[in-house]
């Protein structure tokens, strides 16, 4: 009987496309009501442990043109995955023992490592010899893509000339992107930084951008 009511409750949210769930534990009915608007090639906007992302299936090729235009980009070049564990890292980009330790000691966390794609990405990531990957330290994010079963595709949403509020506060990112996303994760307030980028597709890791979180090495 609990699950029906929690059933309801989720039916009335998604009317308004905003869905509050906890990260210290996240409910699993939320959790699939959300996986099923991505297997639908649905556009949400999900809480990190940075800053509110959209996010889109990573095979959801409208999803991912959809976000490209969110961000006003042509080009698809600032879009990462969020992977769930490492082991699923190794299924879409290729890691040397250098970048495998490092990414070991520093997720979950803020950080993105650029890589070289596997054979196995996406056809819609062909042409990209690179991907960005990130395992967040945020418990509704991770139990998103387990649930799903394999990555998201991810870009931070953009901040523009409005005040910090309306990025860090779920309400006012579901009011300016009502209409333009088919759901809103409500997963507290975020933050405003952004996360640390690492390129590890050199001989030696290298230092594109600190954001949130100290690197350990």
């Amino acid at each position: 009987m609990q699950d029906f009511f929690v059933f309801l409750q989720i039916c009335f949210f998604s009317k308004i496309n905003v869905v509050k769930i906890y990260e210290e534990n996240p409910n699993p009915i939320k959790i699939r009501h959300v996986v099923e608007v991505l297997r639908n090639k649905g556009v949400i906007i999900i809480p990190t442990d940075t800053v509110y992302a959209f996010a889109c299936d990573i095979f959801n090729a409208s999803g991912i043109e959809t976000i490209s235009k969110l961000k006003n980009k042509d080009n698809k070049s600032n879009l990462s995955f969020i992977c769930h564990q490492m082991s699923q890292v190794s299924e879409y980009a290729r890691m040397d023992d250098t970048a495998f330790k490092l990414m070991k000691k520093n997720l979950p966390g803020p950080f993105t490592f650029i890589l070289q794609g596997s054979n196995s990405l996406p056809k819609l990531f062909k042409n990209r010899k690179n991907v960005g990957i990130r395992i967040p330290d945020n418990n509704i994010t991770l139990e998103i893509v387990r649930e799903l079963g394999h990555p998201i595709m991810t870009s931070s949403i953009p901040m523009n000339d409005r005040t910090e509020e309306y990025f860090t506060d779920p309400e006012l990112i579901h009011e300016m992107y009502d209409n333009r996303v088919d759901l809103v994760i409500d997963g507290g307030f975020g933050g405003i930084i952004h996360s640390t980028v690492i390129d590890c597709t050199g001989e030696e890791p290298e230092l594109v951008r600190q954001g949130a979180g100290e690197l350990k090495y």
